[in-house]
């Protein structure tokens, strides 16, 4: 079947690309650590003025959906397949199963493969995160020069120092900032680094291949965890979250509404975190200035790769897709003192790292010239030296005005914005999307409006077949997203999602039904008045389970141990 309504998509495209006499350039742009309500035109606070304009000049998606952790959700996008199925169920680990391989196998392809062999110029700037092989005498099988990009500049890994990334690599060549001659260290930020090559590889091959057009991957670590940002950006948040948790996600929750991304009948949840409470008052409002700056720097990245589009002509034959790898971020790194640094000493205690030293690390303990990485509300987030996490209760935040946070698939896990741009085949800018979309439907997307043959066999292995569908008749009103069932797994966390409903568990609880049309906060858990409709999304989530790769689905608590 989904051989099939691939087949009727590609087919479909001779008419709807008809008159245009070019296949579109496409850059896919994908964030981290991010929630749903972060950005100005989801409802945020934070200036995100280019992407802002993007969504203006586009459509947004209302229920636009990920897999709840980063290495998962980058391993469904890039394939077109639900993770399990690339070989990437939980992290980066081998957990002894085929879904659980922590490595893109070899029984898919990448979007970059399927567009370069249909004479796309294929290009990636960022974050990776889809291989077990970090370090530099590692195999290279599964990077990205090897799975389908003419070129990359970015981590291996999958989070680390904005200022001193961990396994920095460009094209093949692992590297450091102070050994990378080709991109002085002088006031090096990673976020403009990722910017600054994709606007640098975009100018490249229309300078040299512009007869072609080009797949760009951007992949920021912005806003992942240390909270870490320049001053000057920091500075422009000064005092904005001094009134705490609770007025932002009222402001945003108001503002969603008056957006239309959530109905009338949609709750905000309950607030997490009484702010009269905290301890560390100024600390904490500056985990999330800084969380903030992280988010703001991003944009203005976003906006020099537009302005380089529009220098060149290009913009209004490019599909740009902006999206987030899953909500925001609960986790406690770097919240705790350090026991053996309080703040930044005097002089180095650490013997200084050699400047070509590569560092695989996520965590270090010190920087490069030999400080401490300095944790804890004694120390303000933002500085080089300064390893810290925002927390929970600002990932509450982030996730207005939904439940749960990264790791969990109830929405505020997995929800995230999807931004399309393309002026010459979007009609009726500006509009929202309420059908519901997830990772899986890129792929599709791509090989639609690149005209890309998807492959059968990839030498003597046979390919899985994608699993989404285009969105191109969403993008221009010729068809809806035909009626599907969504599934989700990560960490023993299940859903599935179909039509108006969806039924959700955590790990070794039991399953929840709700509405999405009357209650997409999931507020009210109605299981109970309907056991024929928990029992038959309960059998296609099963079924689905079991042709996926996705049992046995606690196995990622062997990870623990590794």
């Amino acid at each position: 079947m989904l051989l099939a309504v691939a087949c009727a998509q590609l087919f479909s495209s001779q008419a709807i690309f008809a008159n245009q006499p070019t296949r579109p350039n496409i850059i896919l742009i994908m964030a981290d650590d991010m929630g749903y309500s972060d950005i100005g035109c989801y409802g945020g606070e934070i200036e995100t003025p280019n992407l802002d304009r993007l969504a203006a000049g586009g459509v947004r998606f209302t229920q636009f959906y990920n897999t709840a952790r980063c290495c998962p959700t980058r391993a469904s996008l890039l394939t077109g397949l639900y993770q399990h199925q690339a070989g990437i169920g939980h992290m980066q680990n081998d957990l002894g199963y085929d879904g659980y391989r922590g490595d893109l196998n070899d029984r898919c392809v990448t979007i970059a493969e399927v567009l370069r062999e249909s004479g796309y110029g294929t290009y990636m700037a960022g974050k990776w995160h889809v291989t077990k092989h970090i370090g530099p005498d590692c195999p290279r099988h599964n990077w990205p020069r090897q799975r389908g990009f003419d070129r990359f500049y970015g981590t291996i890994t999958g989070a680390g120092d904005f200022y001193d990334p961990p396994t920095l690599t460009r094209d093949n060549t692992m590297l450091t900032i102070h050994t990378d001659k080709e991109y002085p260290a002088k006031d090096y930020y990673y976020t403009d680094a990722i910017s600054d090559h994709a606007v640098r590889f975009i100018g490249e091959h229309l300078d040299n291949d512009a007869d072609r057009p080009f797949f760009a991957y951007v992949s920021y670590t912005a806003a992942h965890w240390p909270m870490q940002a320049p001053d000057e950006a920091v500075g422009k948040y000064e005092g904005r979250y001094a009134g705490g948790y609770a007025p932002i996600r009222r402001a945003r929750f108001d503002k969603i509404r008056e957006l239309g991304l959530i109905n009338s009948s949609c709750q905000l949840t309950e607030c997490v975190g009484e702010w009269p409470n905290v301890k560390h008052k100024e600390w904490e409002a500056r985990c999330m200035e800084v969380y903030a700056a992280m988010v703001d720097v991003m944009d203005q990245g976003i906006g020099r790769i537009v302005k380089e589009l529009e220098r060149r002509g290009e913009l209004d034959e490019t599909l740009i897709l902006y999206l987030q790898d899953n909500g925001g971020c609960a986790e406690g790194t770097g919240r705790r003192p350090r026991p053996d640094f309080s703040k930044r000493p005097a002089s180095a205690p650490f013997k200084p790292l050699a400047a070509d030293e590569i560092v695989t690390t996520y965590k270090p303990s010190q920087t490069r010239d030999g400080y401490p990485m300095l944790r804890g509300p004694q120390v303000m987030p933002g500085p080089r030296d300064t390893f810290i996490a925002y927390g929970k209760n600002w990932a509450n935040v982030s996730n207005t005005p939904f439940r749960e946070y990264k790791h969990w698939v109830h929405e505020g896990g997995i929800s995230t914005p999807l931004i399309a741009h393309w002026p010459e085949g979007i009609r009726e800018p500006g509009r929202l999307v309420h059908d519901p979309a997830h990772l899986i439907d890129i792929m599709a997307t791509c090989v639609h409006i690149g005209d890309a043959p998807y492959p059968t066999e990839k030498g003597d292995v046979d390919v899985v077949p994608f699993e989404g569908t285009s969105l191109v008749g969403v993008f221009r009103q010729t068809q809806p997203i035909y009626k599907r069932a969504i599934f989700f797994e990560h960490e023993g966390n299940r859903a599935v999602r179909k039509g108006d409903w969806k039924l959700v568990a955590k790990a070794g609880r039991p399953w929840e039904l709700y509405n999405m049309v009357s209650d997409r906060s999931e507020t009210t858990d109605l299981a109970e008045d309907r056991p024929e409709l928990v029992d038959g999304l309960k059998t296609e989530w099963n079924k689905w389970a079991d042709r996926a790769n996705v049992r046995p689905y606690d196995v990622w608590r062997k990870s623990r141990n590794k």
